[in-house]
């Protein structure tokens, strides 16, 4: 009987020890064992069901510290009260035996499992290396040909087949304990007793005391082998980036001659390119992902980027805004840390400190040059390409940051500017947006969080990033404020994921090293991550960039080929139209037209050159003539002409030629001969070219001919040597033969007759029409023309009575003709008889002048003789000679600096126009314009884009 009481106590005890799973009521939760624990421990748990683990996000998967393998842990027995000790050696010996059996089979296969495990997290973290598939000899790639592997693969066991070897544990623990309280001495009912729940107050506090700090020591030392492995694995991750520089270092000089195909990143980054210069003008609208930063001013956003890309390269200023126009940062691998320009050559080492400063001043000079006169910031955007070693590959765009309000220096319109900036990034729906927040102000204050809420209001494709979270946690009162900001709570905006990084110390002159040490050293010791108000997926800018370019790449891999149809649908409607408007036209673009335009302009430049010397001096002496012959006929001839004998006549001559030719003469001859350089020139310009005349370019010749002339200047050395000439050939009174002496009669009979006829035309006007104009035409003369027309008679009759009259009228004289008019009723003041003399004296003078040169015409004779024993003297006739003969010799000369120098000179001025034109995008735009270019230019582009983006799918396909 007392056997079978024992038998009942023991199969009691055995009961309570399992149903209490040993006394680990309260202990750690099951979240927190490693994996192969909760399959002990929990397999078949009547109460508990392992519940399978949650996928991971693509921010939670690039956690350093949450793919490593927890270490196991090591849970003390608790003995429940004293239990006196039974020597039964052989069912303690079986008991042993059993136990060392299990235990071995269960580390085998619980260490297989472990081992698969760890090799299955370490092949992940080993890099993509397919690009370097030519390194490895060919054999390594052909050895499947000699190897069966599929065969090999068959013959292995399955995972379901190794799952059935794998012990049920559960059944295993409970029959040691079943055999444990059997073989061990003691009072069984004071082991029930201890088993049960109802235990003494004091026994549980100390239980509920012990089961905390237990769960602090495993939450220490979980934290303390979290941040052990992320040290291993960042040194691995070194070792790594530093072969794979090797690697590409080696492809650079050339060892192997294999050339590698462009990367993807730069292929998407030259597609953005292209879309940046796109017109819209078809409704085209460019929703390709990019990673738009924003953030408020001073918010830490140039700092993440400058992280991100491992380098100080953004210009940086103690509160003033530097970020004036968006920057795109096109971050790519490579064996050297370098950034250069879109449109430069040059490379910028972002290892020596000078190039960093000299890129950042030159990031700054842009950003000025793009800001217009007026403005505070530009919507043009400066493209940047950073290559290194281990950088994640994305295109990042940093906009300037969104402000409250206008401080002075800045445009008024300053912060809508930046509103619409911002917007219109933010409005692509494939945009991820990468929201920059200071952690170390009140979140409150923040501005961009309400439009970021706007543009992504449900966050499927926003990223939340808490900057300067180590401010944050010395600064705020309460810690989990933090927490509500990295999870979402405390602003209005919803978010794809959260993150919280820490970018130095504030210290511009910080190396990115010494800022990561830093970073790594802050959240090692922060209560944020060791509370878990932080999860260690959440922290550090290492993670932020691994899980922004995850989700870049997945966005371009959904929307690209989707863009790719609407720009291939974009071009078919584009060439559909140019075809119904141009179909015998070329689809020249304005680049092509400005080139076809500039070889059409120098051909014309050229044909200058080819004008005949003849040509040249007729048009110049013709010109230069025109130019001073009122002085000519005004100042020299009719002074002169009026003295009384031919020796007064020569000497005035003399010396009004001698005044002229030494102040005015060669300046006028100077503008003449550029005046008509210029009128060449525009000739050429712009008479039509028959059929093959295009209007399109006539507004680009204008301005390139207006330019040209503006930019050119005449010789300073032509006047002086122009002034020589002509006194000299003034001085020469000396005419050789009669046919100069006819040329130089003809030329003055030229010259009055022109000056008469001007005259007449003067008297004309004055006294209205004759009475032929006014009984054919039927008009009449006004009272002022009808007082003029007596005036003119009266003065007539004077100079009938005296033809050899001075020029000027007596005092005396204009009194008698205003009595004799106003005896007739014509009331005259002496201005109005004066001005009317003038032009009746001219007139008499001039028809005198015509008739002594037909008098002239047989005084050669009497020249060559000196007009000695003759009553006729020819001396006008000798000035015009002198005229004439300056004349020609000046344009001579001209014609020989045009020809030699100056149309040399105007065709470079022509060249260096064109060159500054065709660096002129805003000139050209302006310049060549019409529905014809632009339809040719947005076809054009949008081919581009179009092959562009056709061959960035094909290299993506091909790297999956």
């Amino acid at each position: 009987m007392w056997r079978l009481r024992r038998a009942a106590v023991a199969c009691e005890v055995c009961q309570s020890l399992v149903k209490h799973s040993s006394g680990m009521k309260g202990s750690l939760p099951l979240q927190k064992l490693h994996l192969v624990s909760r399959s002990i421990y929990h397999l078949h748990h009547p109460a508990l069901k392992l519940q399978r683990p949650q996928l991971r996000t693509s921010f939670q998967q690039f956690s350093s510290l949450t793919n490593l393998p927890l270490c196991k842990l090591k849970l003390s027995p608790i003995k429940y009260g004293y239990q006196p000790r039974r020597y039964f050696w052989p069912a303690r010996l079986a008991a042993r035996l059993l136990k060392l059996r299990y235990l071995i089979l269960g580390s085998a296969v619980g260490g297989g499992y472990t081992a698969k495990k760890t090799f299955d997290q370490w092949k992940d973290m080993i890099p993509d290396l397919s690009d370097y598939k030519w390194i490895v000899p060919d054999i390594v790639w052909e050895i499947d040909e000699y190897i069966d592997f599929e065969k090999i693969t068959k013959a292995l066991p399955n995972s379901e087949d190794l799952a059935k070897l794998v012990p049920d544990f559960d059944k295993i623990i409970e029959s040691l304990s079943l055999l444990k309280d059997v073989f061990t001495t003691g009072s069984p009912g004071e082991t029930a007793f201890r088993a049960t729940d109802h235990g003494s107050e004091s026994d549980k506090h100390y239980r509920k005391v012990s089961d905390k700090e237990k769960i602090d020591q495993l939450q220490e030392e979980l934290l303390h082998t979290q941040l052990k492995y992320q040290r291993i694995l960042e040194r691995l991750e070194k070792e790594n980036k530093e072969l794979r520089k090797l690697v590409l270092q080696k492809d650079d000089k050339g060892i192997h001659h294999r050339k590698l195909k462009k990367s993807l990143i730069d292929m998407y980054s030259e597609v953005l390119d292209v879309l940046s210069d796109y017109d819209a003008s078809y409704n085209t609208q460019d929703h390709l992902p990019r990673v738009v930063v924003v953030g408020d001013q001073s918010a830490g956003k140039t700092s993440v980027l400058e992280m991100i890309a491992q380098a100080r390269i953004f210009p940086r200023g103690s509160g003033e805004m530097m970020t004036r126009s968006p920057v795109k940062v096109t971050l790519s691998e490579g064996p050297h840390h370098v950034a250069l320009f879109k449109d430069s050559s040059r490379e910028f080492d972002l290892t020596k400190e000078e190039d960093l400063a000299a890129l950042r001043h030159e990031i700054e000079l842009r950003m000025r040059k793009n800001v217009k006169e007026g403005c505070t910031v530009s919507p043009e955007t400066i493209s940047l390409n950073v290559k290194g070693p281990g950088l994640q590959r994305m295109v990042l765009v940093d906009l300037p940051g969104v402000i409250s309000t206008v401080t002075s220096g800045m445009a008024p319109d300053t912060k809508e500017t930046i509103f619409s900036i911002s917007k219109a990034y933010m409005q692509n729906p494939n945009a991820i947006i990468l929201c920059i927040q200071d952690g170390s102000v009140d979140a409150e204050r923040s501005i961009v969080t309400d439009l970021v809420s706007q543009m992504d209001p449900h966050g499927r494709r926003t990223i939340f990033v808490l900057t300067k979270v180590d401010l944050a946690e010395k600064n705020v009162t309460s810690p989990s404020r933090i927490q509500q900001i990295i999870e979402g709570k405390l602003f209005p905006m919803k978010a794809l994921g959260y993150f919280a990084v820490v970018t130095g110390k504030g210290n511009s002159s910080e190396s990115i090293e010494a800022i990561r040490e830093y970073e790594e050293e802050f959240f090692q010791n922060s209560k944020l991550l060791k509370t878990s108000m932080l999860k260690a997926h959440q922290v550090t800018t290492r993670n932020l960039s691994l899980a922004v370019s995850d989700c870049f790449w997945k966005m371009v891999r959904e929307s690209v080929e989707q863009q790719a149809d609407s720009f291939k649908a974009t071009r078919f409607n584009l060439e559909t139209e140019w075809k119904n408007n141009y179909p015998r036209l070329r689809e020249l673009d304005r680049n092509e037209l400005f080139e076809k335009a500039k070889n059409e302009i120098l051909d014309e430049v050229i044909s200058l050159s080819q004008v005949t010397p003849k040509h040249w001096e007729e048009i110049l002496q013709q010109s230069l003539w025109e130019r001073v012959s009122t002085h000519v006929i005004e100042n020299i001839y009719l002074p002169a002409a009026q003295t009384m004998n031919s020796g007064t006549f020569n000497t005035t001559v003399d010396i009004k030629l001698k005044q002229w030719t030494d102040k005015q003469l060669p300046n006028k001859a100077v503008e003449v001969a550029w005046e008509t350089l210029q009128e060449e020139f525009s000739r050429f310009m712009t008479e039509p070219k028959g059929k093959e005349h295009d209007d399109i370019f006539d507004k680009l010749k204008e301005a390139v001919k207006e330019e040209s002339i503006k930019r050119h200047k005449w010789n300073d050395f032509a006047e002086d040597s122009l002034r020589v000439i002509q006194h000299n050939a003034l001085e020469d009174r000396s005419i050789s033969d009669k046919q100069q002496w006819d040329a130089a009669i003809y030329f003055m009979e030229e010259a009055l007759q022109a000056r008469l006829q001007d005259t007449e035309n003067a008297i004309e006007n004055m006294i209205g029409p004759d009475w032929k104009k006014r009984w054919l035409y039927w008009k009449n003369r006004t009272q002022e023309q009808c007082v003029h027309n007596e005036t003119k008679n009266e003065l007539e009759k004077m100079l009938k009575c005296n033809e050899e009259h001075p020029a000027y009228l007596a005092s005396d004289e204009i009194t008698t003709v205003r009595k004799n008019l106003e005896s007739r009723g014509v009331a005259v003041d002496p201005g109005l008889i004066k001005d009317t003399w003038h032009q009746v004296y001219r007139r008499h003078f001039l028809k005198t002048a015509l008739n002594h040169c037909n008098l002239c015409r047989r005084g050669f004779y009497y020249y060559q003789r000196h007009f000695v024993d003759s009553e006729l003297e020819c001396n006008d006739v000798v000035l015009f000679w002198r005229i004439q003969r300056m004349l020609a010799i000046t344009a001579n000369t001209l014609r020989q600096q045009l020809t030699n120098t100056e149309v040399r000179r105007l065709e470079k001025n022509v060249k260096e126009v064109l060159e500054d034109f065709a660096e002129d995008s805003e000139k050209k735009v302006k310049l060549l314009t019409g529905k014809r270019v632009q339809l040719a230019e947005d076809l054009k582009k949008v081919r581009e884009i179009q092959e562009k983006l056709d061959a960035f799918i094909e290299a993506l396909h091909q790297e999956k």
